[in-house]
């Protein structure tokens, strides 16, 4: 496949392209003109442009086959975590004008849980939730992995762990952690994986070697409810009432793009 990383320069999206590459896909990385770009693979295709900026994404898009969002916003406030975490999968979506890929979204565990402190300051959470319904309501394959923290996996625990309905966001981080090589791993596999489209699922290790098929882990895993716009098992925290005109014009323009 030919595979667009959006977030290729971060911890998870490095590890994504090295990933990508080593099962033999073409990788064009979406880079910004200052990134530091010296630890990524050198066989990767650079592109820059500015994720934010929808107009400089349309040739970003052209003949890939998937897209693969590691991105986010350090310190997010609620204007950076609209036009970054939600806004970088809204504008390749409005770049692809529903031409069909593959796609791998990366957000985060607490997605659904509004009320929190993290949330009511940042919104990092509910706009990342956003950017999750609008794959879902995208038309293509996806599959959308909500990790736990970063490398909090304790020694032994190689093991993955899917989980659904978001329910674990308040433990100890080293309860809940998970490698960012195998965050890598289960995002770029899912783009070929059957069992994986069209699922929502939280990821983290537990004790245990590492598995070498990922396939009857996707396949235990409850699918998304297509007339639902959020995931299996998720408790309802933003409904479509509640939302601002712009991200139900956007939504449904989204929608559009299939017919």
């Amino acid at each position: 496949m030919h595979v667009l990383v959006v977030g290729a320069t971060g911890s998870i999206g490095q590890e994504v392209v090295e990933h990508a590459l080593a099962k033999g896909h073409n990788v064009r990385a979406v880079v910004r003109r200052t990134s530091n770009t010296r630890n990524l693979d050198p066989r990767a295709e650079l592109f820059v442009a500015e994720i934010s900026k929808p107009e400089t994404l349309t040739e970003a898009v052209e003949g890939i086959d998937a897209v693969i969002f590691t991105h986010g916003v350090p310190g997010p406030t609620p204007q950076t975590s609209e036009l970054v975490n939600y806004g970088a999968v809204l504008n390749i979506l409005d770049a692809l004008k529903g031409r069909q890929v593959a796609i791998a979204l990366m957000t985060a565990i607490g997605v659904t849980t509004r009320n929190s402190s993290y949330n009511r300051t940042s919104q990092s959470g509910e706009w990342k939730l956003r950017s999750e319904r609008l794959v879902r309501a995208s038309g293509n394959r996806y599959t959308i992995v909500r990790p736990g923290w970063f490398d909090y996996n304790a020694s032994g625990e190689n093991s993955l762990w899917l989980a659904q309905g978001d329910t674990r966001a308040n433990l100890n981080p080293a309860e809940i952690g998970i490698s960012r090589k195998q965050i890598a791993q289960v995002l770029v596999e899912s783009l070929t994986s059957p069992a994986a489209n069209g699922k929502t699922f939280e990821l983290y290790n537990k004790t245990g070697a590492a598995e070498s098929d990922l396939e009857p882990l996707f396949a235990q895993l409850q699918s998304d409810n297509p007339s639902d716009p959020d995931g299996p098992l998720d408790k309802a925290g933003m409904p479509a009432t509640d939302e601002p005109i712009r991200v139900l014009e956007a939504l449904e323009r989204i929608k559009g793009y299939k017919h």
